[in-house]
């Protein structure tokens, strides 16, 4: 199996996560007239997305979620409608967002050595501290090690688009007006070979600083936005330098992490220790085709598919509440009952993807209709 294939894939399931990893950078202003500019080419505008580090910014990020993911009983749901969050940046590492939660609000600073996260819910702070020079030593000794694919989600996010151009037509569709700032509207439209729910993602780029200023997942059969992520104000320079330090509130409860010795212990892996854990990995999951029509198949693990003792009457594992137990019960209620030469198991859809899970736990997931992951599940052994 392609290792960066798979090190690429197996943040499908992020890939959303992946686009707003790079949207710590983006969304929507209102509508105004389409500014002029210099043409571009698509490809100039996919290397700038992929390559240009974010300069010193603060602004309003805005997301509208219409993904159509399907309620789990007992778990926290990935909102639909829209939210907010704001963010700041030195362009130099320090950075500062902050999320509203009802009346409350949850804030993460990272001041250059120490990570701050602050509840207000639960009036309590985190402090997370690192060494600064013992990471940069560490990441020196990953960046030596060619075989060590990146693992953060804006690096994963980068390879992915990386990965989904090679499938797909570029094109620059005109101009936009995006908080306030003219930007060029990049279009990635899969080929007409390629099976997928996906109908293309739009990218306005920042036509001076060019940046991800919006970002917008588009379905087949519909115009409005499966899911969009951007600026809604945006003011790019250097920022007041005091955000980016945090002081605990009076009465707040600390909590210190020290990060430096497990740092410190961090190795980067053997050529050995990769190769195991690239079988291990093959072990775990497969991959099928490539571009917008990429399937990840597995099977899930034996002890996972084993029935764990029933909750009693009433409590939270009964239906409504935490699913417990074999998670085969969880699917079968999120899902609909399939069968076919494959065998038969479940199939639950959403507007963005596809997941098949078959009822002796082998599994089928992409950005696909049913009928490539029927195809591709019987490539589990």
């Amino acid at each position: 199996m392609d290792r960066r294939k798979a090190t690429v894939t197996a943040a499908t399931a992020g890939a959303m996560a992946g686009v707003v990893g790079l949207a710590l950078l983006a969304l929507p202003g209102g509508a105004g007239a389409a500014p002029t500019l210099p043409s571009v080419a698509a490809e100039d505008l996919v290397q700038s997305v992929l390559t240009t580090t974010p300069p010193a910014l603060g602004g309003t990020v805005e997301v509208t979620n219409n993904l159509g993911l399907p309620a789990i009983p007992g778990a926290p749901q990935v909102a639909t409608g829209n939210s907010k969050l704001r963010v700041w940046t030195d362009g130099a590492g320090k950075s500062r967002a902050s999320v509203p939660d009802g009346q409350n609000e949850k804030t993460i600073v990272q001041d250059g050595t120490t990570v701050w996260s602050w509840d207000s819910a639960e009036r309590k702070v985190t402090k997370s501290s690192v060494d600064a020079k013992t990471l940069e030593q560490k990441k020196a000794e990953f960046d030596k090690d060619k075989k060590v694919q990146p693992t953060d989600p804006a690096s994963a996010a980068r390879e992915l688009v990386s990965l989904v151009r090679q499938q797909s037509d570029l094109s620059v569709d005109g101009t936009a007006e995006v908080a306030g700032r003219p930007a060029y509207e990049l279009v990635l439209t899969p080929k007409p070979n390629e099976r997928t729910l996906l109908r293309g993602v739009r990218v306005a780029v920042d036509a001076e600083k060019r940046i991800p200023l919006r970002v917008t997942v588009l379905t087949n059969g519909t115009d409005a936005p499966a899911l969009q992520v951007g600026f809604s104000q945006l003011n790019v320079g250097p920022q007041d330098a005091n955000l980016f330090k945090f002081t605990p509130p009076a009465g707040a409860t600390v909590e210190e992490r020290k990060l430096d010795d497990k740092v410190k212990e961090h190795k980067a892996p053997t050529p050995a220790e990769l190769d195991k854990a690239r079988k291990e990995a093959e072990k775990a999951f497969q991959v099928v085709g490539e571009g917008w029509d990429t399937t990840i198949v597995g099977k899930l693990p034996e002890q996972a598919l084993k029935q764990a003792p029933k909750p009693a009457e009433g409590s939270r594992g009964q239906r409504g509440g935490n699913a417990a137990g074999n998670p085969l019960d969880l699917v079968k209620q999120l899902g609909k009952e399939v069968n076919g030469s494959w065998g038969s198991g479940w199939v639950i859809e959403t507007k963005v993807g596809t997941a098949l899970v078959t009822s002796d736990g082998r599994f089928a997931v992409g950005a696909v209709p049913q009928q490539v992951l029927t195809e591709a599940i019987g490539q589990v052994k």
